[in-house]
């Protein structure tokens, strides 16, 4: 590939799962109906603006079964640089693949392939260690180690998923450091997850190397873009996604957008039995301040100072910045009948979400909530802590600088 292609920004979600299939097959069952291959594709095209996809149930044959068709009927095709086009977006083919090591708790990691055909040589191979392998989010019994050796033998790239959470993260779930468990030299980059950032996540030595993502684990259409990348590519595909993790030939990851981690359903310690969220001032606590119970499910931020390598967190130098983006859907007196007019004038959301000034937005919806949209972009709300499965909120009144 030559070095001197034009690069430019590309917006890019990369993790997105398939509800049902087009003839009605649940995938991930507690995905939305709607959320099938194509209505993604098109979701992403006409209301999000964004360019660059991962579906990560791309593993499920009757997933393959509509792309096949979708490829046949000549409504997408496969790009020379690897994925499916729709339009002008790419989707990369990908599965999200459940774990667990002897004495371990599972956890979840992401694979990415570049084209259909070796997609579905790796649902060959990983089908016998399965016992559904149309259903998303699935326990593989091989062990790590052989799961990134298939992986790498056809290509692909690994990223484990949403890594800090207490439900299925390598990091919140399974052990304290990720090379107790992978090759850490065959990871190409991590997913961070709703409730960290990448300052949260530098007080790990061990991922100081490594490129981070932040991705929206999708479950319905709407929450496509919930959290979402930006890149420095030639062209939406997989080559380029490929270098850009790479930090090679120019390409890179440039920029992370994600919900504040105080938005996160999993950011603070959370007391099962009374349901109340701790604070900050109870990082230490045991019991519960309100009910005295014993049964706390460790929140991400609780379980980064616990594991932590450092006192203070310290950013590597080229470490993209990380930009608190509250989706538009969090935005109190948003609703959908607004959000229409919104897109009827500016286009997508990422068009509202970053170029469309105070004073645009205030024609369309008015001044208070063109000031909430803009207090959001520059991450001046005032939130309230999420934790335990619920998340965050943002207060009716923005706050400016």
């Amino acid at each position: 590939m030559e070095t001197t292609a034009l690069l430019q920004p590309c917006y890019a979600d990369l993790h997105i799962h398939i509800g049902r299939t087009s003839r009605g097959e649940a995938v991930k069952i507690s995905g939305s109906r709607d959320l099938t291959f194509e209505n993604i594709a098109r979701e992403a095209t006409h209301r999000k603006g964004i360019p660059l996809l991962g579906v990560i149930d791309c593993h499920s044959p009757v997933v393959q079964r509509d792309i096949d068709e979708l490829l046949e009927n000549g409504t997408m095709s496969e790009v020379e640089g690897g994925g499916i086009a729709y339009r002008d977006t790419t989707i990369l083919l990908g599965t999200e693949i459940e774990l667990r090591e002897p004495e371990m708790r599972e956890f979840h990691m992401l694979a990415y392939f570049r084209d259909l055909s070796t997609i579905k040589s790796f649902t060959a191979w990983m089908t016998p260690y399965m016992k559904n392998v149309n259903l998303s989010s699935q326990r593989v019994y091989v062990s790590a180690l052989e799961m990134q050796a298939e992986i790498k033998a056809r290509g692909g790239l690994i990223v484990p998923a949403h890594v800090f959470t207490p439900h299925k993260g390598i990091y919140g779930s399974t052990a304290p450091r990720m090379a107790d468990v992978l090759d850490t030299t065959l990871v190409d980059a991590i997913e961070l997850g709703l409730s960290s950032d990448s300052s949260m996540a530098s007080y790990i030595l061990e991922l100081d190397q490594m490129g981070f993502l932040t991705n929206s684990d999708a479950h319905s259409l709407g929450k496509i873009g919930r959290e979402y990348n930006e890149l420095l590519v030639a062209a939406p595909s997989f080559d380029e996604f490929r270098l850009a993790l790479k930090g090679e030939e120019g390409r890179r990851i440039t920029a992370n957008y994600g919900l504040n981690p105080r938005l996160g359903k999993y950011h603070r310690t959370y007391c099962a039995a009374c349901g109340s969220v701790m604070d900050e001032h109870d990082l230490s606590a045991e019991r519960c301040a309100l009910c005295g119970s014993q049964k706390l499910v460790q929140g991400v931020l609780d379980r980064i100072l616990a594991i932590a390598d450092r006192e203070q967190p310290e950013l590597p130098a080229g470490r993209p910045p990380y930009h608190y983006q509250v989706p538009l859907e969090f935005i109190p007196g948003l609703g959908k009948a607004k959000l229409r007019q919104l897109l009827d004038r500016f286009g997508t959301e990422m068009a509202v979400l970053h170029r469309t000034d105070e004073g645009q937005l205030a024609e369309v919806v008015g001044s208070v909530l063109a000031e909430l949209i803009v207090a959001a972009r520059e991450g001046q709300l005032v939130l309230s802590s999420g934790g335990g499965g619920t998340y965050g909120k943002v207060d009716s009144k923005a706050q400016r600088a």
